[in-house]
Formats: structure tokens, sequence, C-alpha cells
């Protein structure tokens, strides 16, 4: 029979790994981080050393109560501090099997995902991957960063290409339906001059924000946007509710929302869009008359008035400027869409622009300020998603979340209109 024993040598790793924790400890005044990343692998070696005496007891003793029996010792990678780290852990095997015995530390360890998710969170925040050794381990801490410890560019570019890929496909293939969405905004954000994204966030009746889903184009037209509405129906989102869309302005998002949820949905254009698009084409010295004439209509509350007055400033330059007043009348209806339901001035604020899409759009761009060539679309697609992930995170309730309520109540009457007139006995026996 072949005995089992514990090499001088596994003991000494052991006893010399203790001493570097007390050493660090002792120079803690110069590196708290040395003792810190020390104490850590010190722990898990210690873990892995509990579980070995639970599972087998004491080396060199029989242990007829325990389920196994020691069986050396054996050295393995494992994810830890951003990277891998080699460490020496014992062997246990079965008495019933002669297999051997997970240790359960060793296996949670093991399965914890820890350098995914190391890599993901520090290239969402910009940490290039040919500096992500540095980002992880200090040069003096003890534990090297040698071939095979998966702090290489490549070796991180591959984990966050694994995790990316994973977490977009959970999140565009997650169920809608739970959510009552009240509002979606979409637009589209240019990765290069061919490649387009277009993202879609929505809003519910407690106000909070939640991104939807993302897909991509060679540029914003309906066929696109209508991949991307498919998705959200199959996924779950009702198309027989009445919602309030928010767009930038493109002809092509209002005609694939129409022809999917119906002729007579709400879409509110952009008004900071709209007040941008004919800044930029004006003569400058009437800046201050046609900035002052919009912000008086965005203000009323009386759609007829607020159109009345746009009708007037886009007479008036006419003449002068006849390019800009065809831009003032062109979707005039859909910019007026929030003030028509009767929403209050208050909430209307957040609903008139496409502010809380740009905002995740911006995050979009820190998230990819790093990347200097897409190699196809789906990279594109995977670093958009993750961006809007992380631009999740920072959402926060809508201010004015309160009256979404009236909103709601605004959106059913316009899909429903009550009729006021009296109904002909005569008329309707005839």
């Amino acid at each position: 029979m072949k005995k089992t024993t514990t090499s001088q040598a596994a003991l000494a790793s052991q006893n010399d790994l203790r001493g570097a924790v007390a050493g660090a400890w002792e120079a803690v005044g110069q590196s708290f981080d040395q003792f810190c990343l020390l104490a850590g692998v010190s722990a898990l070696s210690e873990m892995m050393e509990s579980d070995a005496l639970k599972l087998a007891g004491e080396a060199h003793a029989r242990n007829a109560d325990k389920p196994g029996h020691r069986w050396g010792t054996t050295r393995g990678r494992l994810g830890f501090q951003g990277g891998k780290v080699e460490l020496e852990r014992p062997r246990v095997r079965s008495k019933a099997t002669g297999k051997e015995m997970p240790l359960p530390s060793w296996q949670e360890a093991a399965e914890a995902g820890w350098l995914d998710e190391w890599a993901m969170n520090l290239m969402l925040i910009n940490v290039a991957t040919r500096k992500f050794g540095r980002a992880v381990r200090l040069p003096e801490a003890g534990v090297p960063s040698q071939d095979g410890s998966g702090l290489s560019k490549s070796a991180v570019s591959r984990r966050f290409k694994a995790l990316t890929e994973a977490r977009m496909g959970e999140w565009m293939a997650s169920d809608l339906s739970h959510l009552d969405l009240l509002v979606i905004q979409i637009d589209g954000l240019h990765m290069t001059d061919k490649l387009l994204m277009i993202g879609a966030v929505g809003i519910d009746i407690e106000g909070h924000k939640h991104p939807l889903g993302v897909v991509e184009g060679a540029t914003e037209n309906a066929a696109t946007v209508q991949a991307l509405l498919d998705n959200l129906i199959e996924r779950g989102l009702d198309p027989e509710a009445c919602r309030l869309f928010i767009v930038d302005g493109a002809k092509a998002l209002s005609k694939a929302i129409r022809r999917t949820f119906g002729a007579d949905i709400p879409i509110q254009r952009c008004q900071v869009h709209k007040a941008r698009n004919i800044a930029e084409r004006i003569d400058p010295k009437h800046h201050a008359a046609v900035r002052h004439a919009l912000k008086q209509a965005w203000k009323l509350d009386d759609a007829e008035k607020a159109e009345r007055l746009l009708r007037n400033l886009a007479r008036r330059l006419e003449l002068e400027a006849p390019g800009i007043s065809r831009t003032i009348l062109e979707g005039l209806d859909e910019i007026l869409t929030v003030i028509r339901l009767g929403v209050p001035s208050e909430l209307r604020r957040s609903l008139a622009s496409t502010n809380i899409i740009e905002s995740m759009n911006a995050v979009i761009r820190q998230v990819c300020r790093n990347v200097k060539r897409w190699r196809d679309a789906q990279m594109a697609l995977r670093w958009t998603a993750a961006g809007m992930l992380e631009a999740g995170k920072g959402f926060r309730r809508l201010k004015a979340y309160k009256q979404l309520p009236d909103l709601k109540a605004a959106l059913d009457k316009h899909r429903a209109p009550e009729t006021d007139a009296p109904v002909d006995p005569v008329a309707q026996a005839a």
C-alpha cells in the first residue's frame, strides 16, 4: 500500500509565505498595499488548508471519521488581484472512490470569474490593456507578473471580449414585459463614417430609466430602426400600448415608429436639436430674436398659441431666409407633442428633448475613448452595449417622476379619445 505524505518542501513553502506576510506587516508603513496583497494570498492558502483538515484531518494522522485522506500537494494557477498567481494547495482523495476531492475554497475561487470582472471594470474606466498589469499589481508587492499571469494586453482583451459578449447576449435577450414603460427615447451614435449604433432608453411609470437595446447600421434609416423595434417587441414590449417616443428629428425614426406602433402614436421631436439646426443656418444678427421666440413657444401651455407663434416667426423670416422658414415649419406637429398632450411644465422640460439618451451617448464615447480602430460591427456593438450598461449604473430617477401619472392619463386619452357629442336615438335607429 502506497503511503501518502506531505512533502517538506510544501510545508516550507507555506511557512515561507507566512513569513513573507509577517515581513510585509513590519514594513507596512512603507507599503500597505504589499501587505494586503500578500495577506490575501496567504488567506487563500489557509482556507484551502482548512478545507483539507475538514476532509482528511491533520497530515500523517489516522482519521477514520474523515471521508478522505491526504495525497500530497500540487501547484495551480488561480485568478487573483486582476491576474493569475501560482499557489500550492493540498490534495485530498476519497477513501470510498479513490478519486480526488475538490477543495471548496479553491473551486469557488476558480469559478468566481474575478479576472473577467477586473478586465471589464478597468477597461470601462479607460485603463489601456498594455497598462493593465500596472493597474492591478505593484512591482514591490511580492507577487510577480510572470509569463502566464494573465496580465498581458492580449489576455486582458480576450477576457474583456468574452465577458462583454456574454453580457450583451444576456441583455439583448432580457424580458421587458415587466417594465411599465411610458417613454422611449431613440437616437443614433456614429462610431465611424460608415458605422452607426442606434440605441433606446425607456422611462417607466416610477421615473426609472432603463437601457433597452442597441443595433448597428450603416445609416439612420428605417430598416435599422425597425430592427431595434422588432427586438424590443420580441422581448415583451407591448406594441398596442400607447407610449411617448422622443427622437432627434430623423424622418426614418418617425416612419419606423408609426409603422410599428400605429399612425396615431405620439412622437416628440427634440426641441434642442430643432433650435440648434435653426441657429446653425440663420444669420447671427437674428439669433437673439429667434432664440427668444422659440423659448417663448416652448413655455406656452396652449399648443395652438405656440403653433401660431412659430408660424409668425417663419413668416417674418420668409423673405430674408426662406430656407430657415421651411425648417421652422417642418415637423411642427411633432415639435409641440408634449404641449398638445397637456403634460405639466416641469415634466415637459424633461421630455421635450433627447437629453437622457444624449447623456448615455456621452458615457459610451468616454468608455470607447481608447479604441483606435473598429475591426467590425460586432466589436462596436460589444463596446456600445458595455457603455450603455455602464451608463445605466449612473442613471438617476426622472426629476418630475411624480407627474408621470398625468402623462399616462394623457396617453390613454390620446389613444382612446372620449366622444362628448350626444347620440341621436332617431339617427341611431335609422
